[in-house]
């Protein structure tokens, strides 16, 4: 994309907190910045990318230019990256991915939409496939509630690109929709986790009016638990139909939705 083009969408990205219009509406986007293989300096693109698990996966496409991208030699150079998605920003080791494991991933893609393919014959290469493996360095400067609700947020945003995604899959369920659907489940499953490990036992230590609040949480979080089971259940067949997966993923977001909004009303103010 051109120079312009890109600090345009940055700035829309960054001002509405990772949405942006046009033809990117509803689109898997990312702020990536990179430090100048020569200069030093940072740079920051706006990439399209795929979820897989712990890590995202970005694709050295350049539009189908010759020559690989300037981001793309510049982790070569320092692998260690920054990613926004909007509503956090951290940093990740760019690992680039080779042989079985990139042509794999590529396919993958590529089934999902075939203008990788384009792009990658109209650019004469191989384009790189890139692993973007986050590294934590504890919370940011922000309140524990600030984090809550980024993260709660998160969630809403990503079933609600699935819902897309899955309402616009055509006849079948692609590999790479299912990765995005097992993706959720498990964070899902790891947030709560951590809930009812040590955020509830904290809270009520030192309210022990929210007994009957924690007990609703946690309840929820059983039920979620089980609406989780049933979607991956439902995504180990290989023949599940895409209105059946939609019918799920609709259920758990209206649970999950429901679920969250309780707990900002209930625990927010107190972790302010």
């Amino acid at each position: 994309m051109p120079m312009n083009f890109n600090q345009q969408i940055i700035d829309e990205f960054r001002a509405n907190k990772g949405q942006v219009g046009g033809p990117f509406q509803g689109a898997r986007l990312l702020l990536l910045t990179t430090v100048g293989a020569r200069t030093g300096a940072e740079h920051t693109t706006p990439l399209g990318y795929l979820p897989d698990g712990d890590r995202l996966l970005i694709i050295a496409s350049a539009g189908g230019s010759p020559r690989h991208p300037a981001w793309y030699h510049n982790l070569l150079a320092n692998p260690q990256v920054t990613v926004e998605n909007g509503l956090y920003t951290h940093q990740a080791e760019a690992v680039v991915l080779e042989g079985e494991e990139r042509d794999r991933l590529f396919a993958r893609a590529l089934e999902t939409d075939p203008g990788w393919g384009a792009y990658e014959e109209r650019s004469g290469r191989i384009l790189p496939v890139v692993a973007l493996l986050p590294i934590y360095e504890g919370p940011g400067g922000g309140s524990l509630a600030e984090a809550l609700i980024s993260l709660h947020n998160a969630f809403r945003r990503e079933l609600a690109l699935i819902r897309g995604e899955v309402a616009a899959s055509g006849p079948r369920v692609a590999a790479q929709l299912r990765v995005n659907c097992l993706t959720v489940c498990q964070n899902l499953h790891g947030h709560h986790s951590k809930e009812d490990e040590y955020m509830f036992p904290a809270l009520e230590r030192r309210y022990p009016e929210l007994a009957l609040v924690m007990e609703r949480l946690r309840t929820e979080h059983e039920k979620i638990a089980r609406l989780l089971d049933e979607l991956k259940t439902l995504l180990a067949d290989g023949d599940v139909a895409p209105a059946d997966l939609l019918s799920e993923v609709e259920r758990l977001t209206h649970e999950l939705e429901a679920h969250l909004d309780y707990e900002e009303e209930q625990l927010v103010p107190l972790l302010t």
